[in-house]
Order: C-alpha cells, then sequence, then structure tokens
C-alpha cells in the first residue's frame, strides 16, 4: 500500500471542508447521528457505519492508498479519551 499524496493537515482540511459543504446536509439525520462517516478527501465518496474500522476499510476496498477523513456524524470527535464528546451544532 503507498502512502497517500496528501499530508495529515491537508486531509483533516480537506475532510472537514467537504463534510461541511456537501456532505453534512444529507447524512445528518436522526438515523445516523453518532455514527461513523469515513471520507476519501480526494473523490468525496464515503461509507456510515457503527465501526470506525469497518468503514475505513470498505473505503480500502474501492482505493486502497485513499485519503481518508474521518469523523463522527452530528459530534465534535470520533472518540473522547478522559473527556466528553459534544455534539456538534450545524
Amino acid at each position: 500500500m503507498s502512502k497517500p499524496k496528501l499530508s495529515d493537515e491537508e486531509i483533516t482540511q480537506r475532510g472537514k471542508e467537504l463534510y461541511d459543504s456537501s456532505i453534512r446536509p444529507r447524512v445528518e439525520t436522526p438515523e445516523n447521528i453518532g455514527k461513523i462517516i469515513s471520507i476519501n478527501v480526494e473523490t468525496g465518496e464515503y461509507e456510515i457505519g457503527d465501526d470506525l474500522l469497518v468503514t475505513s476499510l470498505k473505503m480500502r476496498t474501492k482505493q486502497a492508498d485513499a485519503a481518508l477523513w474521518s469523523g463522527r456524524i452530528g459530534f465534535n470527535a470520533v472518540y473522547a479519551v478522559g473527556g466528553t464528546l459534544f455534539r456538534a451544532i450545524g
């Protein structure tokens, strides 16, 4: 597997921009709140599921070297270690 062409900072920036500008309105529905989304920041394709590893692996089957950004739909982070997840308000 080759290394993504983008830096971690570029992946984060593109992922957040894609999510906020075009994906959020389609996926932030009551049935998806709290689920994980993994986004290929180069193509805009995404997978939604209950598990970060599963959504990432599904994206990697489509493109092995995909630059992926992941988030928890409706929240400020995927996981909270020693803290609390906060519900993101649109």
